[in-house]
């Protein structure tokens, strides 16, 4: 085991330097005499002569292991909290890749700035097991414990208080490892992205909503991926399982506990130290649920025909297409298992609703069409473009991404027309009722220029929404000549 202590260099350090601990040695020396490590680690974001003065002078205190001295540019922003957090979790992951021996964290809250000391608090409780410790001239070298975990009771404060700070942590343009292949650049896109990625190093769990084909378990592998967790990524699907094998596959089960039973992993072990990603949530068999419900409480569970308890060092990440406060309100969904669920909550926008990133997506996935069938590069004409904007997608991504290479398979030449489209889209699901537009009954009170001026508001309403208010775009879509006409329609149904 390889105890190694990360701190940051702060101004009461150099000061115990610079006048040689006549008022003091600082609170990096007063740790690393007082307490036992292999390596320490400093970080520091002042002068190079600055931090090497003080990494000798160290040195001369009877320092007996390795200093290690890493110069750090914050910009000359010592506050600055997002190149605070990620250099320090640069740092701290590198040295655990590049050591072979078990380490031991440990992380020193007194040097530097308040925001460094924040940081090694979240890092503590999302991404590093390491241990935290404080030292003053009065009080000495003190271990740290949190009276709490960054968890279902205090996150969601958190995010609300901070969320424009911390959202502005990771909301930048720089890439962020695991969100490459999530494809957007309008705003509720890049504002959903920016929280998955505050999520991301949080080891809370998080609950994914969205339509089906909106791309959850995409998001959910994107922030497994960023966490920096080092287990596995495991998806299942709560729909495909049956009640019966719900909880042998989930836990695991002994040998002997049935007839002809070999023991057996289940998914939860299988995930151990990464992420277990539960899709279709609100298929999960109520029996099923309360035992999951013990696992997100006290992180323990034993498998079926086994009374021994198990540690469960698994982060959960759900998803669902069905509104399960619902489902809550029905009976059919746990209270208490909703809420544990749903610490860290992300709302994936359907694609009907993400005009601005459609473009940038039908790029994307005719690309992505090219590399699956092997075929030449084939771009759309502009016909075809209209058509696949003016199309609805009630199955979001999936059926565009679907619509795409189908399309690409029909078309013969290097160029995808509006036929080939038209060949490719699947026919919109007409909902048929008695008070639908066309089965109303003719009786006295019916009003056709009062049906005719509903369907025309609703199809109004609808372009002006889809093209963001933009009336020459909404004209063409209602293939209008021009957004006067629009106008007029407009005046006519008072939209």
């Amino acid at each position: 085991m390889k105890n190694i202590l990360f701190t940051w260099l702060g101004s009461a350090d150099l000061d115990g330097a610079k006048n040689n601990g006549a008022k003091g040695v600082g609170p990096i020396c007063q740790a690393v005499t007082k307490r036992k490590f292999d390596e320490i680690i400093i970080l520091s974001n002042y002068s190079k002569d600055r931090s090497r003065s003080y990494v000798n002078w160290l040195k001369g205190q009877k320092i007996s292991w390795s200093i290690t001295l890493v110069n750090i540019d914050l910009g000359g922003n010592p506050t600055d909290y997002q190149a605070i957090y990620e250099n320090a979790k640069q740092q701290v992951q590198s040295k655990l890749d590049d050591t072979a021996d078990t380490v031991r964290l440990t992380f020193h809250l007194s040097p530097g700035t308040p925001q460094m000391a924040t940081i090694w608090v979240i890092l503590t409780n999302s991404v590093f097991d390491a241990k935290l410790l404080q030292s003053s001239p009065e009080r000495g070298v003190q271990d740290v414990d949190f009276p709490f975990n960054i968890a279902a009771d205090y996150l969601p404060k958190l995010l609300k208080k901070n969320e424009r700070k911390i959202s502005a942590l990771f909301d930048s343009d720089e890439p962020v490892a695991g969100f490459e292949e999530i494809i957007y650049q309008g705003m509720a896109m890049k504002t959903l992205v920016g929280r998955a990625k505050v999520l991301a190093p949080i080891q809370v769990p998080v609950l994914i909503m969205g339509e089906s084909g909106t791309g959850k378990e995409l998001l959910a592998k994107a922030i497994h991926t960023a966490s920096l967790l080092k287990g596995k990524f495991v998806a299942i699907n709560c729909g495909a399982i049956p009640e019966e094998l719900f909880e042998s596959e989930l836990f695991g089960h002994a040998r002997g506990s049935f007839t002809g039973a070999i023991e057996k992993t289940g998914y939860i072990e299988e995930a151990s130290g990464g992420t277990l990603f539960l899709d279709e949530i609100g298929e999960m068999p109520p029996k099923i649920q309360v035992k999951l419900l013990r696992v997100l409480q006290e992180e323990k569970f034993s498998r079926v025909g086994d009374p021994k308890e198990h540690q469960a060092n698994v982060r959960i990440i759900s998803a669902t297409n069905r509104n399960l406060i619902e489902e809550v309100v029905a009976g059919t969904f746990r209270e208490d298992m909703f809420h544990r669920l749903a610490v860290g909550i992300l709302n994936i926008p359907p694609l009907r609703e993400r005009e601005s990133d459609l473009l940038l997506l039908i790029d994307h996935l005719l690309e992505g069409a090219r590399k699956k069938l092997g075929s030449q590069p084939k771009k759309l004409s502009v016909a075809a473009k209209k058509q696949l904007l003016a199309h609805t997608w009630p199955g979001n991504v999936r059926e565009l991404q679907n619509t795409l290479i189908r399309a690409a398979i029909w078309s013969s030449g290097d160029t995808i027309d509006k036929q080939d489209i038209e060949g490719a889209l699947l026919p919109v699901a007409k909902k048929s009722s008695d008070d639908s537009i066309l089965g109303r009954p003719l009786t006295d009170d019916f009003d056709l220029e009062e049906v005719i001026g509903e369907v025309a508001r609703h199809y109004l309403e609808r372009a002006l929404k889809e093209t963001g208010g933009n009336k020459s775009r909404a004209a063409a879509l209602l293939n209008f000549k021009s957004y006067q006409t629009l106008d007029g329609w407009l005046k006519k149904y008072g939209v």
